[in-house]
């Protein structure tokens, strides 16, 4: 499983991507539809159309690299809103398919 810290940032593409693309297909999707630069502590996911499939683009520190998950059953949600910024807490709930009808914080 992925780590991240708090101050990561994670942009999931909204739009069904092909993920047969390797690292310069899916840098050149951030770079001209999310307009994002790869860069440290910065997270990009990216769904097949079948969303059953997803890779993470991200740069370590020297280098960029992939992680990807297949579900054995089952299907990543939809995603609601249409901004790609997802927080650290619906990310991972999108990694487990969980999928929240609304999100209270108990503390402010």
């Amino acid at each position: 499983m992925l780590s991240l810290n708090g101050s990561a940032r994670i942009f999931v593409c909204q739009q069904p991507t092909d993920l047969r693309k390797g690292f310069q297909g899916l840098g050149a999707i951030v770079t001209d539809s999310l307009e994002e630069e790869l860069a440290n502590n910065t997270y990009f996911a990216f769904i097949n159309r079948g969303r059953d499939r997803i890779k993470i683009l991200y740069f370590d520190g020297d280098g960029l690299a992939i992680w990807q998950k297949r579900l054995a059953k089952g299907r990543f949600p939809k995603q609601k809103e249409q901004n790609p910024l997802m927080s650290r807490r619906g990310f991972f709930m999108l990694m487990e398919g969980i999928v929240p009808k609304k999100i209270h914080k108990r503390l402010n």
